[in-house]
Order: C-alpha cells, then structure tokens, then sequence
C-alpha cells in the first residue's frame, strides 16, 4: 500500500502523487480529479461520478430501445 502526506501549499491543502501513482495511470500536471466521498473513506477518481451515472442511463435506454436504434441506424 503506497500512502502520501497532506501539505500546506498556499492557503490550501495538497498531496502529492509517488512517481509510480503517476506513470502508471499517465498522470499529469492539470489533470482533474473528483473525491467521492463512501463509508469506507474518500476515493480520488479521474472518472466523474456524473458520468458514470449518463452511461448507466445510457445503456438501461440502449437496451430497451435496440431495435428501434437498429433500425434509425439503416
């Protein structure tokens, strides 16, 4: 288990990332990160929880319409 320490950096609070956090996802300077917030902790995700819920819309529409968009699709 890999860990880091929060740092004053400015007036707020930062982390930093161990270099093989970093190459192992190709992280870089400016990429965006949501925290989800569960009953186990917080989870630092690039993936926006947002997101996540339009593709799980997306494919319980897709499902129940297939053969209606099969067929706009001709």
């Amino acid at each position: 288990m890999l860990k880091t320490t929060i740092r004053r950096v400015g007036n707020s609070l930062g982390i930093t990332l161990p270099k093989t956090i970093v190459e192992n996802y190709h992280l870089a300077e400016g990429d965006e990160f949501h925290l989800v917030e569960t009953r186990e902790g917080v989870i630092l995700t690039p993936f926006s929880p947002k997101f996540a819920e339009w593709v799980k819309e997306y494919e319980r529409t897709n499902k129940k319409f297939r053969n209606t968009l099969n067929a706009l699709a001709k």
